[in-house]
């Protein structure tokens, strides 16, 4: 989402450059959804795929559909979502085009619509697996029942969410415990939460916390909270937004920590500013 002109504005050859680098450092699973940079960043980004001569098979590519954004490229009157047949399939294609692939490893529905029908969205998602199209589906921000109903009509392999130690409702509210029933992986977009955007009593006591605790780990602050999430045992994989080589490399030796039980409840206690209950 941040490489093209929602962010960091890379040229071809600049992403050429982080694609080359992040799967030689280990990274090669690239999240995408149709609406990035106003529809425009997967495009840019398979050019610079094609560019860049990697092997397609040694990597892995998601986008996601849905969201009707209103932008220059699309002729829309308001912000909507549309699950309907035609659609996914057409957006799927319309990916595929972009992305310069004959595949989409992962395909996620992006936000959940009032008036989406799971029969359809089932029937749409069975051609494009048919047909060679999507490896794996999965949704995007879905509740429990969400999940659910759709499951009851096409496999559901992936809910990416938001979540974080300053964002941990689907901890609390069914989520991950029904993807840990039902065997649906957990994506977490924006896992480093606010962190390090906001100057707040809640941040404040958390980079107290984790300072205490990074001379123990021999690990930066931003390790310490994504070992925090991968603790949890819906194996959550976090989706790491940022495109500074360091930080990339930091967020895959965060893989390698294992915080102390305790460790993870005094992180978890600053957070909510009290004691468990």
């Amino acid at each position: 989402m941040t490489w093209g002109s929602w962010g960091k504005q890379f040229s071809e050859s600049e992403m050429s450059d982080m694609i080359t680098h992040c799967v030689s450092i280990g990274i090669s699973t690239f999240d995408h959804a149709d609406i990035y940079g106003g529809y425009t960043t997967e495009a840019q980004f398979g050019k610079a795929l094609t560019a860049s001569k990697i092997n397609r098979d040694d990597i892995q590519l998601i986008s996601k559909c849905g969201i009707q954004y209103l932008s220059e490229n699309r002729n829309n009157k308001v912000k909507h979502y549309d699950y309907s047949k035609d659609y996914i399939i057409w957006s799927v294609e319309e990916s595929l085009k972009n992305l310069e692939t004959e595949y989409l490893d992962l395909f996620l529905l992006h936000r959940p619509s009032p008036l989406m029908h799971p029969d359809e969205i089932a029937e749409a998602i069975t051609i494009l697996k048919s047909d060679g199209k999507i490896r794996d589906f999965g949704v995007s921000n879905f509740t429990p029942s969400q999940m659910e109903m759709l499951s009851l009509r096409v496999d559901i392999d992936v809910n990416q969410i938001e979540f974080s130690l300053t964002a941990r409702d689907a901890m609390h509210d069914g989520t991950l415990d029904y993807m840990l029933t039902n065997g649906i992986k957990p994506m977490a977009w924006s896992p480093l939460g606010s962190v390090f955007k906001e100057d707040t009593e809640q941040t404040r006591r958390i980079h107290k916390q984790l300072g205490e605790l990074l001379d123990k780990y021999s690990a930066t602050e931003d390790q310490l909270l994504l070992s925090w999430s991968l603790k949890h045992p819906s194996r959550i994989i976090p989706v790491v937004g940022t495109t500074n080589k360091k930080r990339l490399q930091q967020a895959i030796n965060a893989a390698q920590i294992e915080l102390e039980l305790e460790d993870w409840f005094l992180i978890l206690v600053a957070a909510q500013g009290h004691k468990v209950p």
